[in-house]
């Protein structure tokens, strides 16, 4: 009951922040609902500065799509959509809300550090929605690596089980389907899973993150969680693109090779990936890898080849890409946090997740910032990344 009251009362909360205080009291309503002269003003016109001709049209001109939209946006509020961000603290006085408030980020994870039950879940996600509406941002992704069992976050919230737990894929869609019901009524709107990658027989450095070493079940169990959360208005991004089910380590350890050639990696690994994205992921997670397509010395999420030519080029995948987590030691064991994100922008990613410290996150959106200012990355890629963030908001509701 308990639960079921705060799934209630986070939904209450962002029904609040989604009328963003239409109502006019001093207004008395026509017949039909609407106040006497009121001009109904959509949510994109909210969140984007008007043109300067606004005066000579009789009042500002609404953008009714997603690519006006980014035209509309100023290039700082476009490099800040760029950026998923972790934060510290569990409760409304985390720094992170001050962030939110400086800086129109695309979006903000919440992990263990900052789970402290639903209730705490609910509320974070709440506000993060609430600060956007207040000073007129674009919803921020409310996100999770629920993976499941004890790779998640949130142990009491759903799936209950580690992937390879799973009896079925057919399993796996309904313990999708329960978890993302129960993490949508709390304020989370995406996940950063499932984990596709295909395990190993012996010594899998994944462990028990992986549902299993046979390519075509994993792509069944990707498929069908997928569709599951999909069918509950809930962004998922499979992960980690092209695979990392052989490498010599986890990359949160250090930096982790893959040792498939090009060859075996399209035969095994990028046999669920394929499925997936027929399936209609939304989002894919690149690995933090290193691949024999760049001599083992770029992490996949940094890597033009991987990112652009095999994920976009190859596989057509138009959906949004992912880092992952740009603070893993295999990729700060080859270079800076901003660097980085430099990089992965460049190569082809659409949003950099970096876990923290806020001085990262910051460092990290100046250098992507300036690089765009200097040409080292083009507007074009920018606005490239922004309108498949943006579209995909709109297709989860965060936008309309």
């Amino acid at each position: 009951m308990a639960l079921l009251a705060v799934a209630i009362g986070a939904a209450t909360f962002g029904a609040l922040a989604g009328r963003g205080g239409a109502e006019d009291k001093g207004a008395v309503p026509e017949a039909g609902g609407r106040s006497q002269g009121e001009r109904r003003t959509s949510f994109l016109a909210r969140i984007v500065p008007p043109p300067g001709d606004e005066a000579a049209t009789g009042g500002p001109r609404v953008p009714r799509t997603v690519g006006e939209l980014v035209r509309r946006l100023p290039l700082e509020r476009k490099v800040a959509q760029l950026f998923l961000v972790g934060f510290q603290g569990k409760d409304l006085t985390s720094p992170v809300f001050r962030q939110l408030r400086r800086l129109d980020l695309g979006g903000i994870i919440i992990d263990r550090q900052n789970y402290g039950g639903p209730q705490t879940l609910g509320s974070l996600a709440g506000e993060a929605r609430v600060v956007a509406e207040q000073v007129r941002h674009v919803p921020p992704w409310v996100m999770a690596a629920q993976e499941g069992g004890e790779f998640s976050p949130f142990r009491d919230l759903p799936p209950a089980g580690s992937p390879a737990d799973i009896a079925s894929p057919s399993d796996a869609g309904r313990t999708a389907a329960v978890a993302g019901r129960t993490l949508r009524e709390l304020g989370v709107t995406g996940v950063l899973a499932p984990v596709i990658d295909v395990g190993t027989e012996t010594e899998p450095a994944l462990g028990a993150r992986v549902f299993s070493d046979d390519p075509r079940r994993v792509a069944e169990f990707g498929i069908e969680t997928v569709r599951a959360y999909d069918r509950r208005r809930m962004f998922s991004a499979v992960k980690h693109f092209p695979g990392l089910g052989t490498a010599n380590q986890s990359t949160e350890e250090g930096p982790a090779q893959v040792g498939l050639t090009d060859v075996e990696l399209e035969d095994r690994d990028l046999v669920p990936f394929r499925a997936a994205f027929r399936a209609g992921a939304p989002g894919v997670v690149l690995s933090n890898g290193l691949y024999a397509t760049d001599s083992f010395t770029v992490p996949g999420s940094l890597s033009r080849k991987i990112a652009t030519d095999l994920l976009r080029g190859k596989l057509k995948f138009r959906g949004v890409a992912i880092t992952d987590d740009l603070t893993d030691p295999a990729v700060t064991a080859l270079g800076s946090v901003p660097d980085a994100a430099v990089q992965a922008i460049g190569a082809g990613a659409d949003m950099l997740w970096i876990s923290g410290s806020a001085g990262d996150q910051q460092a990290a959106y100046v250098s992507v910032l300036r690089a765009v200012k200097r040409k080292r990355i083009s507007r074009a890629r920018v606005d490239e990344a922004v309108g498949r963030i943006l579209s995909a908001k709109r297709r989860y509701g965060l936008i309309r």
